[in-house]
């Protein structure tokens, strides 16, 4: 071990002595320790959180409506459906496609409870609603009635229990008849077969789910027609490249959109939070590097006696200035470290427990998630060394001018 880096660590130490003239240097010393360890901690959970977020919503929206989704550009639906998804399933990166059957309905319990909601028709119930299943069954096929799994929160609003009879009308063949006095909605009546909760209310007041031919003959459409085409691909971050191919190769008439053009403003919410939320706490560490500084000078006008006792006895400057340096890398490595252990095991215990609780109706989800990044530690660790680092330079500048004739005068 070299002498720098010896009595860089000796002089820490000393600032932890028990001498009732090292107390307030003792303070300061934690409080420089105690800040880089909370810039640390902030700045790592931060970005977890965010983090979090921008996963969990990413996962909820992509149950809900893919990767990718092919509709007719003119908002009527799409035909000849078979052969657009034999085209789909071709192209590379694409792992299934579901065709969709989706139109605004009323859905009736009692002639008082009564709501309008999204009719979605399918041939396979997006896997992600199947884990958010909150009671009943996940099966579509119809017996004696047609079955309907509906969302929790338009459940509790028409106070609708799982085996409870509705009746939905269909709106849709009006607006093509000469006379709107003698067009009648059509009528089907459906049973309660599962209800569901993913927190995002929008979604769980509004859709109800039956299987597709169900959909079909409700609201007049043909056998091979379709509302739309869902793509689950691969990776998610694919789609933006494969939904631009996708609709160079249906050609005109067919809107390809990826799931980041659909719920464009969600996501732009999100992405807005990973770029401000981090540059804003980060200030936090730039703090901490601040009072590191306070620290090493305050060493210096405590040690000035021992410094000039080094410069006569034969060190450089540049030892000086080295040994200055490495004292305040000790400080901020104490402090990341600490750090570091503390946002792991905070974080850890988040993702385990959910402690932070959120309001539902507001966030999409009812507690603050977490994803601990590698990465991100790997990085937070490095900014706040280097921040450390150069703090010390001013302070190790000073004590490296300090000169041994003025100080041994005093001696």
């Amino acid at each position: 071990m070299s002498f720098k880096i010896f009595i860089a660590w000796r002089y820490l130490r000393g600032a932890q002595g028990g001498r009732s003239d090292n107390k307030f240097l003792r303070f300061f010393s934690y409080v420089a320790i105690g800040s880089v360890s909370v810039g640390v901690i902030t700045l790592l959970l931060a970005l977890a959180i965010v983090r979090g977020f921008s996963q969990e919503i990413e996962r909820k929206i992509t149950g809900f409506g893919a990767h990718i989704q092919v509709e007719n550009i003119r908002n009527s639906p799409l035909e000849n459906a078979s052969e657009l998804r034999s085209q789909i399933t071709g192209h590379e990166a694409v792992v299934s496609v579901h065709p969709v059957v989706t139109e605004f309905v009323l859905l009736r319990r009692t002639n008082q409870d009564i709501d309008g909601v999204g009719l979605w028709g399918t041939d396979a119930l997006p896997s992600y609603l199947r884990e958010q299943l909150l009671t009943g069954s996940t099966d579509l096929q119809p017996s004696t009635n047609a079955k309907l799994i509906v969302g929790n929160q338009l459940a509790e609003e028409l106070y609708l229990q799982v085996g409870d009879l509705v009746t939905i009308l269909s709106t849709r063949n009006l607006h093509n008849s000469e006379s709107l006095l003698s067009a009648r909605p059509r009528l089907k009546q459906f049973q309660i077969s599962g209800i569901y909760e993913t927190s995002l209310s929008d979604f769980d007041k509004t859709y109800v789910f039956t299987d597709i031919v169900t959909a079909r003959q409700l609201l007049q459409y043909q056998s091979d027609e379709v509302s739309r085409l869902d793509v689950m691909l691969e990776d998610v971050t694919l789609a933006p490249t494969t939904s631009l191919r996708l609709e160079e190769s249906l050609g005109l008439g067919v809107l390809v959109r990826s799931i980041y053009e659909v719920y464009r403003g969600l996501f732009a919410w999100v992405e807005l939070q990973e770029a401000i939320v981090p540059l804003v706490i980060g200030v936090l560490i730039l703090v901490a590097a601040f009072n590191v500084m306070g620290m090493l000078l305050m060493i210096v006008l405590e040690k000035t006696r021992e410094i000039g006792i080094l410069a006569s006895m034969g060190a450089s400057q540049s030892g000086i200035q080295q040994l200055y340096l490495f004292l305040g890398l000790f400080v901020g490595g104490i402090g990341t470290i600490i750090g570091l252990l503390l946002a792991y095991g905070l974080g850890f215990l988040q993702d385990k427990f959910g402690i932070i609780r959120l309001p539902a109706e507001a966030y999409f989800m009812d507690y603050a998630p977490v994803a601990l990044h590698v990465e991100d530690f790997l990085v937070v660790m490095v900014i706040s060394l280097l921040l450390c680092l150069f703090a010390s330079y001013f302070p190790a500048r000073i004590a490296s001018k300090v000169s041994p004739m003025k100080v041994m005068r005093f001696l």
